[in-house]
């Protein structure tokens, strides 16, 4: 618990441990809370807060705010307190006269077997198998909720929850089974100290049951499904049920709002019980709260602090309702502002200066005569990349909405309808492309953006998210209308259109744009879309056609930088073969031909085409190649984690399986590892055995053709296994980055000729716009061997490629780095 000032740019670190071991020479650390708490008043107008959990919702932050007068957005510290521990609130809606689903509390070192059988007995619950939650009583983001089958399992799981130090309280609560659960986001729109709740459209969270019979999970909204992406879930904003069934869910929200003493927002979830509600016991529930024509609405969860990733609840339902990412923050800011009386002239200030520069910029565009330069982000496709791509293209797209002479409109490529993601002769017909509102995009994989735009344009579908989103505008609008500050909704509700790939090329031509290629693998890698881009005269980002198809092809890559070995580029010994051959053939033979071909005890299998981790694994020996022939036979997603001989962590696999297969030499290199804090210390740090001397290593290139700049490279730390996952590599809270990498590991003569080296290749390639070269590097005379080239690398926000451009000189920010690949696409056009 100690609080260091950071730079704004360790912000995108893929997870704290990421600076961890760095604080102490990069961030100015505070002796004390107390001390922290000080600065902070002497040094900003206003807080706020985005802890989750402990300390972050319990009300820990707030009373030490309280306590030194620095003003914060959100509920004060008692009210946290209250709202944040979940049986006490429980207790306090059934005392309220609300709906409450039947919950059990046990405490640590309390827990009461024959109590629990009583419990499971009064609600009508078999004993030996009924289904319950069990989850902590003070944890945010459903970490440590769990499904068991009667008392035993329950009191096993709960006991896990207190081992595992998650919480010394947990609640078991009846399974709703049938329910639907829901969350809405509520916005306090009132003045001074008058509290007004408005309830955007809720949520609905419609959970799908695992499919592969190899993999049994219970249907629960988990911190998984929550923040990665995953097919199992879908939302449908608003809910899809009855009208009343969501006055109802407004109305309860407002109401626990008010009660609980909530600021400024607050996310609320629950559930709805179409009748008859068979999990609730009736007796006493048909006056309470809660109670519909149509079933049962039951609130469970305050969130004193909702979720502020890209694509969370709070930025969903504000954008169906007006709101963009920055306006919903600032009118939360805002609102805040007005209920510390300190800050009401600062407050009219910086609304007065913001008008002022608005109007200067409108000034600006109207005397210069200019129009606003329009731009197409494209992501999607059905590779198995596609959730990155969604990730990045969504990235790219927030990030160019900054700047005001840019009109950006994101666009989805659309899964192809039963092609082969290897068939590259695609007639243009066959593939569709969607222009997306903005709310359309805040998803969490392709499919569920896909099926929204369909969703989208069903006319009884749009006919009642009309009617509800104009009641909740005209709500917010009556509210807000009365506050200065507010400075109006700035996101206008808009179908989706659906074009043919051909359709969508002549339109961008036609609007004389240019298109942000974001389609990681595939026909966004291989020069198809390059292709008909070019074809068209549409500019677009990354290298030409030529350069792409090259570097897709890991072998044609090999060979067309095969001749530079005398400047210090190398590459590693290939051999390919047809996947056919493979599981046609007798894998034993097979293995012994591949080790004395390559001359390795240990091999690395890939695919030819695929890039970004998928289908990349280790094998030690002939048992390995048959699990991963098997996979590939069985054309199954992904291999789990611990299924070869050596750990390692779930292998994403390419579907369908590729054509053809590299197997090269596993190339040893020596492990850094992160060391745990220790008791005595209390910082991490490095440690790295230097063994070998080649380390992996991941560069961004960024630059016109034959003049490519070498950012800093990357080392990345691998949390388990010995190749890096997908998820590693793009998202938040995983993997851990060292940019440069360290002095102790590689001097400054070899970094500079290893970037050399990169610079070379990407000029021998052809490339252009801005690429990803992964290699080894010699940490001692910084001679570089390739590994692949991507010419549409990650664009998420916690991707190496951001680090790389913030330890420039100057620091180059997201927005920045972003739209300098946009000018690039325009200067090679003019």
């Amino acid at each position: 618990m100690n609080a260091f000032a950071i730079s704004p740019a360790q912000l995108y670190s893929n997870t704290p441990s990421d600076f961890d071991f760095k604080l102490e020479s990069l961030a100015q650390e505070f002796s004390t809370l107390s001390e922290f708490a000080e600065h902070l008043a002497a040094n900003v107008d206003i807080v706020f807060p985005v802890i989750h959990g402990k300390f972050g919702e319990d009300g820990g932050i707030q009373e030490l705010l309280e306590k030194a007068n620095v003003p914060f957005v959100g509920t004060p510290s008692n009210e946290c307190l209250r709202a944040f521990d979940k049986h006490n609130a429980s207790l306090e809606l059934d005392a309220q006269g609300f709906l409450t689903v039947p919950n059990f509390l046990v405490e640590k070192d309390k827990l009461a077997k024959s109590q629990l059988e009583e419990w499971f007995g009064s609600i009508n619950l078999n004993k030996e198998n009924g289904k319950v939650i069990v989850k902590p009583t003070r944890a945010g983001s459903s970490i440590g909720v769990v499904v068991a089958y009667g008392a035993n399992e329950a009191a096993e799981k709960a006991e896990g929850i207190f081992s595992e130090g998650i919480d010394d309280k947990v609640i078991i609560e009846v399974f709703l089974e049938g329910g639907c659960e829901f969350t809405a986001i509520v916005l306090d729109v009132g003045t001074a100290n008058n509290s007004e709740p408005i309830v955007l459209l809720p949520t609905e969270v419609e959970l799908q049951s695992s499919i592969s019979s190899d993999i049994q999970e219970d249907t629960i909204f988990n911190y998984r499904r929550k923040y990665l992406p995953t097919q199992q879930v879908a939302y449908h904003t608003p809910p899809r049920f009855p009208a009343e069934v969501i006055d109802c869910i407004r109305k309860g929200v407002s109401l626990l709002f008010r009660h609980f003493g909530l600021r400024d927002f607050a996310r609320i979830d629950g559930w709805f019980l179409p009748s008859p509600a068979t999990s609730l016991p009736s007796s006493e529930n048909g006056v309470k709260f809660g109670n519909t024509e149509y079933g049962a609405v039951l609130f469970t969860d305050i969130n004193l602090i909702s979720g502020m990733e890209q694509t969370s609840f709070l930025f969903q339902q504000a954008s169906k309702v007006g709101f963009s990412h920055s306006r919903i923050l600032r009118t939360i800011v805002q609102r805040a502002c007005s209920r510390f009386p300190s800050l009401v002239s600062s407050n009219n200030a910086w609304t007065a200066l913001s008008r002022k520069m608005q109007s200067a910029k409108q000034a600006e565009i109207i005397q210069n005569g200019t129009c606003k330069q329009k731009a197409f982000v494209i992501f999607g496709g059905d590779t198995s990349e596609r959730q990155v791509s969604l990730m990045s293209g969504t990235n790219v797209w927030l990030n160019l909405q900054g700047f005001d002479d840019l009109d950006v409109t994101p666009c989805l490529l659309a899964p192809s309808s039963g092609c082969s993601s290897h068939n590259q002769d695609l007639s243009k017909s066959s593939r569709d492309v969607w222009t997306l509102p903005y709310s359309l995009v805040l998803r969490h994989t392709t499919e569920e953006v896909h099926a929204a735009c369909f969703e989208a344009i069903e006319p009884e579908r749009v006919e009642i998210t009309s009617r509800l989103r104009d009641q909740v505008m005209k709500e917010l609008q009556q509210a807000l209308s009365k506050q200065d500050w507010f400075a109006g909704f700035d996101i206008t509700d808009e179908q989706p259109i659906k074009y043919s790939l051909q359709q969508w090329i002549d339109y961008v031509k036609e609007a004389k744009a240019v298109v942000f290629i974001a389609v990681h693998g595939g026909i966004g890698e291989d020069g198809t879309i390059q292709s008909l881009l070019e074809s068209a005269g549409v500019p677009y980002t990354g290298p030409g056609p030529i350069a792409s198809r090259t570097c897709m092809d890991k072998v044609a890559t090999s060979l067309a930088v095969d001749h530079l070995a005398s400047y210090g580029i190398h590459t590693i010994p290939k051999d390919v073969r047809a996947t056919e051959e493979l599981l046609k053939s007798s894998l034993v033979d097979i293995w012994n031909d591949l080790k004395a071909k390559l001359q390795t005890e240990t091999v690395c299998v890939k695919p030819a085409r695929d890039g970004c981790s998928t289908g990349v694994a280790r094998l030690r020996c002939p048992e390995d190649l048959e699990v991963y022939a098997n996979a590939l036979r069985g054309k199954l997603p992904r291999l789990p984690a611990n299924c070869l001989s050596r750990a390692h962590g779930v292998i994403e696999m390419p579907v369908p399986p590729p054509e053809s297969l590299i197997f090269e030499p596993f190339i040893e290199t020596d492990e850094i590892i992160i060391s745990n804090k220790s008791r005595k210390d209390s910082t991490r740090h490095l440690v790295w055995k230097g063994e070998n001397e080649w380390l992996e290593v991941t560069v961004g290139v960024v630059g016109k053709r034959g003049e490519m700049h070498s950012l800093n490279p990357s080392i990345t730390v691998k949390e388990s296994g010995d190749i890096l996952s997908l998820e590693e590599k793009f998202q938040g809270g995983t993997g851990i980055n060292l940019t440069p990498p360290p002095a102790t590991i590689m001097s400054e003569d070899a970094l500079e000729k290893c970037k050399k080296c990169i610079e070379m290749m990407a000029n021998t390639l052809g490339l252009e716009g801005f690429s990803r070269i992964d290699a080894f590097v010699n940490v001692r005379s910084g001679e570089v061997l390739l590994i692949e080239v991507n010419t549409v690398p990650g664009m998420t926000p916690s991707t190496v490629l951001i680090h790389q451009a913030l330890t420039e000189e100057p620091p180059i920010y997201p927005h920045k780095f972003f739209r300098t690949l946009l000018d690039l696409a325009f200067a090679r056009a003019e």
